[in-house]
């Protein structure tokens, strides 16, 4: 039996499968997601969804979903399933589906009458393709398989609508069409491996309802466009696969590409590899640039998501290659002293005062590892020396260090740390002045700076450097701790000094380079374990304040209301980990591995096989945001690697 499935029960019961999603990628950038019963719920659902640089560079929905009917003795029955006004689910075949598996690609089981069908879908690694092999296990009489495919050709943040703008031509290719509904857009290959008719009849759908939509307070209904059908024979043993991409391919190489694709997958069977798929859906290659999407289905490249997610990804299964891949597509975009936030090109923001912080600690991370530490700063001392100049200058967003050696930052209306949500155009925690966080990497970068600097023999470096990290430790102390309340201000903008219990003084017990004490430390943790520790990660927020929201639901405003206040964070898990076994070693593995075993549970909910973004400050902690998050996934799988290492110092 496959590590993760869902039998017959589960699956037809919508509240229960329709709650569940399943992501899959390629290292070209496209993607798949829907629900285990491949119903959409959300507008980022597809069946293809690719990058249209001859658009908008970003990703598009080209085919939402593909309908199968299974034909028998003239009669028929559809196994897709779409929702319509009303609560009306139609058709509903997923009254068929028997049982669903992720190993080794995901497989549906459905049965109809005396026919037994399964269906495995496979995304090709490095091409904008999906392939599908339908399988006839039972027969008892003749049959046939109808597709119908479902095009939306559209931004995954907009929805289709009827228009007269839709090319409803099409074009007839080896055992299949190709079609492109606007100018611009890639052609659509639609492909079987079977001889087959094709029977173009173009229609449109209207109103089909997307539930998840609907909740977040978007617009929620869609119509999706369909140029026909196709239909072919099938044999009882007998698997027919239809491929669905942008480029034209041989039918008679489907199989073989297919289970090509099989061959090189790392096996779902057990918890960890689970983790190790999922890591490495996030890396895209596209030419010479290597990225890290931040998370599926709605989320792009962030930049200070690359830089806390990258030795997660990838340093800890031994791929350099990779790491240091995506630390020169970075730099190949920096302005002055800032890394692209959001986006890039032309569309990119540079408004991030912890990012190029985090970078420093992405290069502590690959030096640790690899021991290049000389090689490191040959190659990469003069960006880090920009940051650093820049910053204890002044640079953008009134970021500059201070007479006491510590960064000061911040604009009205511009929040430039990763809490960083709006409503109604205003940031809900705007935390100016001197973030503990941003200090904590301040410190941490100049002192692995200097470290690394004295091993070339760059002795100007160290010695402009020497007297302001001998500064930081006293000024650090002064202007966060409180011996009384014994623990750290989140920020201190002038006299004011905001004292909410946050988890951004983690970083002070996990980094490298710490500026208080171990005693400090000690309590810092405690704190944080005692008010902001979860078995999901660390709330965003202590729940003793007047402010915190315990469950991240609603509208746009609601949620992003919760964002940072309250709602739990995975991936500072990772950074709890560290800073509790620098304290206790041996004697905190088992809480850290308990933690960490505690997830395991998640594989079967939400997104399927991977980590969520974000969970829910109450209990039960209900998963939250983008189904599938690179920092949550990476942060856990360096949780792996901290309580191996530890194991064996014991």
């Amino acid at each position: 039996m496959s590590y993760i499935n869902f039998d017959k029960n589960q699956l037809v019961n919508l509240e229960y499968s329709l709650n569940r999603e399943l992501i899959r990628s390629n290292r070209a950038g496209s993607y798949a997601n829907s629900t285990i019963i491949n119903c959409n719920t959300r507008k980022y659902h597809g069946m293809l969804i690719t990058p249209q640089p001859g658009v908008d560079h970003e990703n598009h929905v080209l085919v939402s979903t593909m309908d199968e009917t299974v034909i028998q003795m003239e009669s028929e029955f559809n196994l897709g399933i779409h929702k319509y006004p009303g609560g009306v689910y139609n058709p509903k075949g997923h009254k068929y589906i028997r049982d669903f598996v992720t190993e080794p690609i995901p497989k549906l089981t459905y049965r109809v009458g005396g026919v037994i069908l399964t269906k495995e879908m496979a995304f090709i690694t490095r091409e904008d393709r999906m392939i599908i092999r339908y399988t006839l296990v039972e027969a008892h009489s003749p049959t046939k398989i109808k597709i119908k495919p479902f095009l939306a050709f559209r931004n995954i943040h907009t929805l289709s609508k009827e228009n007269i703008f839709a090319d409803k031509k099409f074009e007839k290719i080896t055992q299949g069409i190709k079609v492109r509904m606007y100018q611009g857009y890639t052609d659509l290959f639609i492909q079987i491996s079977k001889t087959n008719e094709y029977t173009h009849v173009p229609d449109w759908y209207y109103k089909i309802e997307y539930q998840e939509e609907m909740e977040r307070g978007y617009e929620y209904q869609e119509d999706l466009y369909v140029p026909g059908f196709f239909e072919f024979d099938i044999g009882k043993g007998e698997s027919v696969y239809v491929a669905v991409g942008t480029q034209e391919m041989n039918p008679l190489s489907m199989k073989r590409a297919f289970n090509d694709e099989l061959e090189t997958r790392i096996p779902r069977n057990n918890f960890k590899n689970c983790l190790i798929n999922a890591a490495q859906q996030f890396i895209v290659k596209q030419g010479k640039k290597t990225e890290i999407l931040a998370g599926f289905p709605w989320f792009g490249r962030i930049g200070r998501n690359t830089f806390v997610a990258l030795p997660g990804l990838t340093l800890i299964h031994g791929d350099f290659k990779t790491c240091k891949s995506v630390i020169d597509t970075m730099i190949q975009e920096m302005q002055g002293p800032f890394f692209p936030n959001i986006g890039s090109g032309n569309s990119a923001t540079y408004n991030a005062v912890d990012t190029p912080l985090w970078f420093f600690w992405t290069l502590q991370q690959y030096a640790e590892f690899t021991g290049r530490k000389k090689e490191i700063w040959k190659e990469y001392g003069r960006k880090m020396k920009t940051i650093l100049n820049n910053y204890r200058q002044g640079t953008e967003f009134g970021i500059q260090m201070d007479k006491d050696g510590l960064i000061t930052a911040g604009v009205p209306g511009i929040p430039l740390t990763w809490m960083d949500a709006y409503v109604d155009g205003k940031p809900v925690t705007p935390r100016m002045g001197k973030c503990i966080e941003i200090n904590a990497l301040w410190y941490n970068a100049i002192c692995f700076s200097m470290e690394i600097a004295s091993l070339t023999g760059d002795k100007k470096f160290c010695k402009d450097w020497e007297s302001i990290s001998l500064l930081i430790p006293d000024s650090f102390l002064e202007t966060f701790w409180n011996k009384e309340k014994r623990y750290m201000a989140d920020y201190v903008d002038g006299v004011y000094k905001d004292w909410a219990v946050r988890p951004n003084m983690i970083l002070v017990a996990s980094l490298p380079y710490s500026p208080v004490s171990e005693e400090i430390r000690k309590e810092v943790l405690s704190r944080v374990k005692q008010e902001l520790l979860t078995t999901r990660g660390l709330r965003t927020l202590t729940p003793k304040s007047p402010v915190f929201k315990g469950t991240y639901y609603g509208n746009q405003s609601e949620r992003d209301s919760a964002y940072h206040q309250g709602t739990v964070r995975p991936w500072l898990l990772g950074h709890f980990a560290e800073g509790y076994l620098r304290i206790h070693g041996k004697s905190g593995l088992s809480i850290i591995k308990g933690i960490f075993q505690g997830f395991e549970a998640v594989m079967t909910e939400h997104g399927i096989g991977t980590i969520s973004e974000i969970y829910d400050g109450d209990p039960p902690h209900t998963a939250r945001g983008a189904i599938s998050y690179a920092t949550s996934v990476a942060e856990l799988l360096r949780m792996t690697y901290l309580i191996n290492k530890y194991e064996q110092q014991a």
